[in-house]
């Protein structure tokens, strides 16, 4: 087989970059070893990611899905206090802020959503599983498959494309720099679904998320009129000293962790079985070469509190496909420059959340009074996911300074 991009990975990242590769008149083939649609957390859409989604095509469909609209997210201090709002709102042409919304998506019918709108758009999707990059020197290739009745294929592209997320396809096969762990790399997530919830202001479908003390949280994501996603993340160590099932712990928590997360869940009747995943946070630093990037948590995985997962990956997916345009051009010839640029600038966004995150563990009080009261128009564009910037805002150069004056304890270690 060949094509002039294959993809490894299936899921947002690798859907929206065969899509976007479309647009540019680039032939991509998807290779995916999981059957959609498949169960996935991390429900809640950016107001970055709800745009990206219209420029695809895919609000109509978005709306005759009726997904939940998420006009905002709410953060809850300790106990219920303390709490700030942060609404979701565009910029204009002209710069200014407007009122916009975005969704709330379960990501078995997203995933699929995306994967299906590949197909119709003429992209071959390979049911199997990526054995490894095939190189000339220090180019790639292609990559080597195992398709789901044994047989092995070699796909023969231009360009290979790492979208497998946490699987870290091209770090597992030794052609990235070393993957290391990062600041939040022992952390637990125990989740499931509830109903009959209390929601917040008007009954708006916004992200709650509630705070108890460092690396303590709770989410609560809204995904249709009734069923809300419920999900708590601790420490490792705290959640193995409780020596609970993963249901009795997510019981317990509900009711404990913060007194607004109690009066909100008072049914725990869970729809699902809970499920229990390690927040493993890595960095790896080198993730694009000749004929080959990775795109999305395939290099990055920092902290899923502020729901940067899907942003990152849509985003990424659309400043790859024009990186790929660039490399294969008439005028560059192969020139591995505009796919190193596409590494800069997508680090450069991440950074930005790294940042953010950092702040907000370390000096949570400072950054409640950052977002709700001194620079407000800034953390709204970092929490839109408008985080790809020549030069740092006002609100990203505080963050900085306090993270670097102050730098705390991350992780249960200096920072």
């Amino acid at each position: 087989m060949q094509t002039d991009v294959v993809i490894v990975g299936g899921g947002p990242a690798g859907a929206a970059s065969a899509l976007f590769l479309h647009k540019q008149g680039i032939k991509s083939i998807i290779v995916e070893k999981e059957a959609f649609p498949r169960y996935h957390i991390g429900e809640s859409l950016t107001t970055r990611a709800g745009n990206l989604l219209r420029e695809l095509g895919f609000e109509a469909e978005m709306l005759e899905w009726e997904h939940p609209r998420k006009v905002g997210v709410k953060v809850y201090g300790p106990e219920g206090k303390n709490s700030f709002y942060v609404p979701v709102m565009g910029r204009d042409d002209n710069g200014e802020l407007y009122d916009t919304y975005t969704w709330q998506v379960r990501r078995a019918d997203f995933d699929n959503m995306l994967m299906e709108k590949a197909r119709e758009c003429g992209v071959e999707v390979i049911d199997g599983r990526a054995l490894r990059p095939i190189q000339d020197g220090d180019k790639v290739v292609g990559v080597e498959v195992q398709l789901d009745d044994g047989e092995t294929v070699e796909i023969a592209s231009k360009v290979l494309i790492d979208a497998s997320g946490q699987s870290t396809f091209l770090a597992g096969a030794g052609l990235t720099s070393p993957k290391d762990r990062d600041r939040y790399d022992n952390q637990v997530a125990i989740f499931s679904q509830v109903r009959n919830t209390r929601r917040d202001i008007d009954n708006r479908d916004d992200t709650l998320i509630f705070y108890q003390k460092m690396f303590h949280w709770a989410w609560f994501i809204p995904l249709d009129d009734d069923v809300v996603s419920v999900g708590v993340t601790v420490p490792t160590e705290y959640f193995q000293s409780q020596d609970e099932s993963p249901e009795a712990f997510l019981l317990r928590e509900l009711g404990e962790l913060n007194s607004e997360l109690d009066i909100r869940v008072p049914d725990r009747t869970f729809l699902e079985p809970v499920r229990a995943a390690s927040n493993y946070s890595y960095h790896i630093e080198q993730f694009a070469g000749d004929g080959w990037l990775c795109v999305g948590d395939s290099h990055r995985f920092i902290d899923p509190i502020f729901s940067f997962g899907v942003t990152f990956a849509i985003a990424e997916a659309k400043k790859a496909a024009n990186a790929i345009a660039a490399y294969l051009s008439e005028d560059n010839q192969g020139d591995v420059a505009s796919l190193l640029a596409y590494q800069e600038d997508a680090e450069s966004g991440q950074d930005v959340i790294q940042a953010l995150i950092d702040a907000f563990w370390n000096h949570p009080f400072a950054f409640a009074f950052f977002a709700h009261s001194r620079y407000v128009e800034d953390f709204v564009d970092m929490f839109a996911g408008r985080i790809y910037m020549d030069e740092p805002s006002r609100g990203l150069q505080a963050i900085h300074t306090i993270n670097e004056q102050h730098p705390g304890k991350i992780a249960g270690q200096l920072a």
